[in-house]
C-alpha cells in the first residue's frame, strides 16, 4: 500500500493507481495535491485554492480549470463538502467556491481494497493458466457491472470506474496475446469457432464456472444474457445467442438442462460440452491434484481405461451401467424433480466384493474415467495402527482430508477404499479383549462418517459374508465380481495379448481360455511369457511357454490380489 501511495505522489506513470484512474495529466495533478493535503491534515480543500496551487493561475484562468474538478466528481474520485453534497447540481461559480475532499472509493483504491490494484503485467503469457486468469478477471468485471446495473446505478461513478478498469484489462490482454509465443488452447478454440464478442464472453463465463465451481445461478440463461446486454431490450434481442439453432448451442459447444424455477416456470442452465472440457480443462487438473495431495494419506490415481475396456460378467456389468446412468441428464432431471437428489454431483456408496483379480479396482478406475472425476485411493491397512486410539483418529483424518481436498479442488473426487474388510467386518458383541473394543470403536466412527457421507465411495472386499449388517444397510449397491467365464477369458486374452508381436502357427487363445484364470492372472502370465520370449534370439510367442506360465501361476497363486511373477 505505502509503495503505491509513494509511486502515485512521486512517479505516477509507474503506479497501478494511475492506470485505474484513467484520468488526464491535469486531473492527476489535482489528486496528487489533494492527497498531499490529506496526508498532512485530512481536511477538505477549497476548489479555488487547489486550482491556484496546481495550475499557478488566478481569477478567470483558475475558474476555467474547474472543468477538471467536475470530471473528478463524475468519476467519483472526489466528493463535495457535506453542505453541498445534498444538492450537487452546482453552477461553475458555486463549485469554484465550494470545498472538496478525496472520496472513500479513492482512499480504498490507495489501499488496494477489493483487488482494484490487480493489473496484469504487459508481458507475454508463459502458461495457458495465466491467460485464463486474465480472462476470468475480465469476466469478473462484467459480473460486477451486472451487479451494479441490477442496483439501478446506471449512471453511477462505480459503473464508470469498473468500465475504465475493464477497458484497461482488455487492452492489456490483447497486447499480451500479440507478444505470446506459446499455444493458448482456449484462445485457439474461440478463434477456430469464430465467436463474436458476446459469444466469447458467454463461453468464458461458463468456463470460469468450470474452474471455480461457483453458484449454479451464474449458469442460468437470464444471467448470461445480462452479462452481455446493456438493457432489457438488448437482453431480449440477445436470446438468439442461446437458442437451439445458435452457434453456441446448435454446434454442440454448450448443452443445457431445463430446471424448475422458484419464481415459476422453467429456466435453462448451461454447461460446456464434456468433450470440449476434457480438451481444454481436465489436462490442467492433474498438476493441481498432485500438488494438493503431496502430504495426504491418499494416493492420486489417474484412470487410463474406460468402462468399455473392462471385461465383466453380464450381471455385474448391467449393475455398474445402471450406476453410471445417474449422470444421465434426463435421469438426473427426474431424480431432482422427485426430491431424490438435490445436486448435479454423482452420489453413491458402493461395495465391490469377490475373489482377487476379478476387476474390482479396475472397474472403480473406469467409473472415475466415465465421470471425468479424480480418484483418491487408500489402502485401508494404512488406517489400522498398533497404537491405542490412533486408528480412530486416522478414520476421522481420512474423511476430514477428503472434505478438505473437495474444497480445494472445487469438485468431489471418487473415494476408493481398497481391502476394506477391517472396516466392514462384523463387530464383536460378546465378551472381548481391549483390542476388540478399540477395533469396534474404530468401526463405530467409520459407521458414523459413512452415514453422513454425500460423495461417491467405493469399498472393495474379498468376502461379503463377514459384512456387518449395520454397514450393509448404508451402502446403496453391493456388486458381486466373479471369476471370468470361458467367453470372458477369451475376450481378455484377445484384448491383452500384444498386437504387434509374432506368434507361432496354430497359436490359439481358444486353448488358453480353457484355463480358469482371473483377469489379473492372465495379465501376469502374459508379462512373464513376454519376458521369456524377449530373451530369445527369435522372439516368437509359443503356446508351450504360455501353458508353462499358466501352470506355474496356478500352482503358486495365493488368495490375494497381489500380482505374481515378473512385473514390467
Amino acid at each position: 500500500m505505502l509503495k503505491e501511495i509513494k509511486l502515485f505522489l512521486t512517479n505516477p506513470e509507474q503506479s497501478n493507481i494511475t492506470k485505474i484512474l484513467n484520468s488526464d495529466y491535469n486531473e492527476l495533478k489535482i489528486l496528487q495535491k489533494m492527497l498531499s493535503v490529506y496526508l498532512e491534515s485530512g481536511e477538505e480543500v477549497k476548489v479555488r485554492e487547489i486550482l491556484r496551487e496546481v495550475f499557478k493561475v488566478e481569477g478567470l484562468e483558475a475558474l476555467e480549470k474547474t472543468e477538471h474538478i467536475t470530471t473528478l466528481l463524475k468519476e467519483g474520485w472526489i466528493v463535495l463538502d457535506s453542505f453541498n453534497r445534498v444538492n450537487d447540481n452546482l453552477t461553475t461559480l458555486e463549485l469554484f467556491n465550494s470545498s472538496v475532499s478525496l472520496s472513500v472509493s479513492f482512499l480504498k483504491l490507495l489501499e488496494g481494497k477489493e483487488s482494484d490494484l490487480v493489473i496484469p503485467e504487459k508481458t507475454p503469457y508463459k502458461e495457458h493458466s495465466e491467460f485464463l486468469r486474465d480472462e476470468f478477471l475480465r469476466v469478473k468485471l462484467y459480473e460486477r457491472l451486472y451487479s451494479l446495473k441490477s442496483d439501478f446505478l446506471k449512471e453511477s461513478a462505480s459503473i464508470k470506474r469498473v468500465k475504465n478498469k475493464l477497458k484497461l484489462i482488455e487492452d492489456i490482454i490483447e497486447e499480451k496475446i500479440k507478444k505470446t509465443k506459446i499455444d493458448l488452447p482456449v484462445l485457439n478454440f474461440i478463434r477456430e469457432r469464430e465467436f463474436d464478442e458476446k459469444e466469447e464472453l458467454i463461453f468464458l463465463a461458463l468456463l470460469k464456472e468450470e474452474y471455480t465451481s461457483g453458484n449454479e445461478r451464474l449458469r442460468e440463461q437470464n444471467y448470461l444474457l445480462s452479462l452481455i446486454s446493456e438493457n432489457e431490450i438488448e437482453r431480449i434481442k440477445n436470446r438468439s445467442l442461446l437458442d437451439d439453432n445458435s452457434k453456441l448451442v446448435g454446434e454442440g459447444v454448450l448443452e443445457y438442462d431445463e430446471l424448475f424455477s422458484v419464481t415459476g416456470g422453467y429456466t435453462k442452465v448451461f454447461f460446456i460440452n464434456e468433450d470440449i472440457l476434457k480438451e481444454l480443462v481436465y489436462p490442467k487438473k492433474k498438476h493441481k491434484i498432485e500438488h494438493i495431495l503431496k502430504e495426504s494419506i491418499f494416493d492420486f490415481c489417474e484412470p487410463v481405461k474406460g468402462f468399455e475396456e473392462v471385461v465383466l460378467p453380464k450381471a455385474t456389468k448391467e449393475t455398474v451401467v445402471r450406476l453410471l446412468k445417474q449422470a444421465d441428464k434426463k435421469v438426473l432431471k427426474l431424480l431432482k424433480e422427485w426430491g431424490i437428489k438435490t445436486s448435479n454431483d454423482i452420489e453413491a456408496k458402493v461395495i465391490f466384493y469377490g475373489p482377487p483379480g476379478t476387476g474390482k479396482t479396475l472397474t472403480a478406475y473406469a467409473i472415475a474415467k466415465e465421470f471425468d472425476k479424480p480418484i483418491l485411493s487408500l489402502d485401508s491397512s494404512k488406517i489400522l495402527s498398533m497404537y491405542v486410539g490412533e486408528s480412530e483418529k486416522n478414520v476421522r483424518r481420512m474423511f476430514d482430508e477428503y472434505y478438505s481436498i473437495c474444497e480445494k479442488l472445487k469438485t468431489k473426487p471418487i473415494l476408493l477404499l481398497n481391502e476394506a474388510d477391517q472396516f466392514l467386518s462384523t463387530r464383536t458383541s460378546a465378551s472381548f479383549s481391549s483390542a476388540d473394543k478399540m477395533h469396534n470403536q474404530m468401526q463405530n466412527i467409520f459407521l458414523e462418517q459413512l452415514e453422513k457421507f454425500d460423495g461417491f465411495l467405493i469399498a472393495t472386499t474379498n468376502l461379503l459374508e463377514t459384512l456387518d449388517s449395520a454397514f450393509s444397510r448404508r451402502f446403496d449397491y453391493k456388486i458381486k465380481f466373479e471369476k471370468p467365464s470361458f467367453k470372458e477369458r477369451k475376450r481378455l486374452w484377445d484384448m491383452k495379448l500384444p498386437k504387434n508381436a509374432e506368434y507361432e502357427k496354430n497359436f490359439s487363445t481358444e486353448i488358453l481360455s480353457r484355463y480358469e484364470l482371473s483377469g489379473a492372472q492372465i495379465e501376469v502370465v502374459i508379462k512373464n511369457t513376454a519376458l521369456k520370449t524377449a530373451l530369445r534370439k527369435e522372439p516368437v510367442f509359443k503356446m508351450k511357454d504360455f501353458v508353462e506360465e499358466i501352470e506355474r501361476e496356478q500352482k503358486n497363486a495365493f488368495d490375494s490380489q497381489n500380482e505374481l511373477g515378473f512385473k514390467i
